[in-house]
């Protein structure tokens, strides 16, 4: 009875556990995605933005910046936004779309090598997109001051030509009528950065003062979650360090945030995988900040410090602006050219020096197999090649261990009352027969940050979004798509959370549950019952994450059978004794029970 109330219990908590995971998350990360981040798209539906809120939140003096952003009282559609005759175009190697004359506004940026969804015909990310539309994200550049004419979000500016490409700049200019001309010369580079300087010419009778500036505003309705394993939202590099936050529901509770640990390398906006963020001048004092514009709306800004321009001279400041897609080997170089832990955008976390090399290595693969799924495959084949000298030790140890069991237990009975002493010869028993007892906890440590790495690799990897594998997988970086409950896809319904058990979460469970059956353990029937049922656990458990995951484990459990079934060749003793241990308690599981019916009889 007591090993049956156990059992039911076990089964009890088992299934709490995959209620209870599935519960925290939707709680915790009520958008959230086990697999990564959702896709973004454009839709015209109506926006909540005030104009005190979209643009004119105060700013230390002198002045305030005036980004133009003013409340929109009916939805915006996107090609609606973008059909002005008053742009620019954008057309560099990597990056398309355009410029706002009104505000001098980088407010339309698609990435060209990216996709919203994985169908043929999908458009490009709309990385960039004006204010007014539902997931308005934009970049301007401008000055605050007093006692001067400035132009804010509502000027016109002229342009010295039609497209911003990478062999030739655009520059736009205003002038102010009262002797000052203001210039913002635009540059773009092979991959996703663009440089803007600003320019300040007085001709006028006297000097002025002025402070540049620059800011990123976006909404958080199309942003990635934050999840407890990587950060999305506002964050940046400070001094020596990276700040991963706040996040938006902390900055809504704030207002408003200015790190405080250093001048600023860079600091913008995050999503799993694309990046908006200014970086400053180098050597020129910068004051950073991030605030709340209320609604749903956020604003990075970079405000330099102020600046005399006599009469008859001029002033200029320079300011990157990165809109792009978080690749890592791309955000390295842009770090190896100056931009101190530009790299670390991508939230690699404690394991950021195992979970690169991994990426990396994923990367050398995929050049080689061309499918990423293949990739993984072979990425698992290598780790448990490496892995299986320990393999091999662990169960030479695990033989030893067997071997030295009687005169481990001649010991225990001979000292029983010491057990100072008894300790003291088991430790003498281990160093004469050369037995290492941790010897088999060892490939389990090591599995464990191989494990959380690949994890981190698959999620934060863009190499991976989208990425195809065979047959009914068209997205390794989404959960799979093959759901036994709707009878894959025949049934009009999506099964939510654990239950959305796909055919690689059931491989998962079978594969994982051989393994139990092909190692034989000496364990009470309770014990046996709990470890019969766990692979079915962590499929429900698992059924939500990325394909690709799920695809390295059912390989690594491939690969654990084939290694068990070999390494208990070579270690026919082991096997053996472990057999017969286990027929020993299921013999003594049996009397005792039998002795139980018989008292009851």
């Amino acid at each position: 009875m007591d090993n049956q109330r156990n059992l039911l219990l076990a089964v009890a908590l088992s299934f709490l556990l995959i209620l209870g995971w599935d519960t925290a998350m939707r709680y915790f990360y009520p958008e959230a995605s086990l697999s990564g981040a959702p896709e973004q798209t454009q839709t015209a539906a109506a926006p909540t933005a005030t104009g005190a809120a979209a643009g004119t939140a105060p700013i230390a003096a002198p002045g305030s910046i005036d980004a133009g952003a003013t409340g929109i009282g009916v939805p915006v559609d996107l090609d609606q936004a973008l059909a002005s005759e008053e742009r620019v175009r954008i057309d560099a190697p990597r990056v398309e779309g355009s410029i706002n004359l009104v505000g001098a506004r980088i407010d339309d940026i698609e990435l060209k090598d990216h996709r919203q969804t994985v169908k043929d015909d999908s458009r490009p990310v709309q990385l960039f997109a004006p204010q007014g539309t539902t997931d308005q994200h934009f970049a301007q550049f401008g000055w605050i001051g007093q006692g001067v004419t400035l132009p804010d979000g509502k000027t016109v500016w002229q342009a010295d030509g039609e497209t911003l490409s990478a062999t030739r700049p655009v520059t736009l200019s205003w002038d102010n009528g009262e002797g000052q001309v203001f210039r913002i010369r635009y540059a773009i580079d092979e991959n996703f950065m663009l440089t803007a300087t600003q320019t300040v010419a007085n001709t006028g009778a006297g000097p002025i003062v002025v402070q540049p500036y620059g800011l990123i505003t976006r909404s958080s309705a199309n942003a990635s979650p934050s999840t407890f394993n990587a950060h999305s939202g506002p964050m940046g590099a400070f001094g020596d360090t990276v700040e991963y936050g706040p996040d938006y529901e902390d900055l809504v509770e704030s207002g408003s945030f200015t790190p405080e640990a250093g001048a600023p390398d860079w600091l913008g906006f995050s999503d799993i995988y694309w990046l908006s963020a200014l970086v400053p001048q180098q050597g020129i004092d910068a004051t950073p900040g991030f605030r709340s514009l209320g609604d749903n709306l956020f604003r990075a800004d970079l405000i330099y410090a102020p600046e005399t321009v006599p009469a008859g001279q001029r002033v200029s400041r320079e300011t990157r602006l990165f809109a792009g897609a978080k690749e890592s080997v791309v955000l390295d170089q842009y770090a190896d050219a100056g931009i101190e832990n530009f790299g670390k955008a991508i939230d690699w976390g404690w394991f950021e020096w195992f979970v690169k090399p991994m990426v990396w290595l994923l990367r050398q693969l995929y050049d080689f197999a061309g499918n990423f799924g293949v990739a993984i495959i072979l990425l698992t084949i290598i780790i448990r090649g490496l892995m299986f000298p320990i393999a091999q030790k662990q169960f030479a140890s695990m033989a030893a261990m067997k071997a030295v069991q009687p005169k481990m237990k001649a010991i225990q009975e001979r000292y029983k009352d010491d057990k100072q002493k008894q300790q003291q010869e088991v430790m003498k028993l281990y160093k004469d027969e050369g037995v290492n007892p941790l010897a088999g906890c060892l490939p389990l440590l090591i599995q464990i940050p191989i494990f959380f790495a690949l994890y981190k690799a698959l999620i934060l990897a863009i190499e991976m979004r989208h990425k195809p594998f065979y047959l009914w997988i068209d997205d390794l970086s989404a959960p799979d798509p093959a759901k036994i409950l709707n009878l894959f896809g025949l049934l009009p319904f999506d099964p939510p959370g654990f239950l959305g058990i796909g055919i690689l979460a059931a491989l998962l469970g079978v594969t994982m549950w051989l393994t139990f059956k092909l190692n034989p353990s000496a364990m009470d029937p309770v014990q046996q019952q709990i470890f019969n049922f766990m692979p079915w656990v962590l499929m429900f458990i698992m059924a939500p994450f990325a394909a690709g995951l799920l695809l390295y484990w059912v390989t690594s459990n491939i690969l654990t059978l084939a290694q068990q079934s070999y390494l208990y060749s070579r270690h026919p003793q082991l096997k053996a004794a472990a057999e017969k241990q286990k027929a020993d308690q299921e013999m003594v599981a049996a009397r005792d029970k039998a002795r139980e019916k018989k008292s009851k009889g």
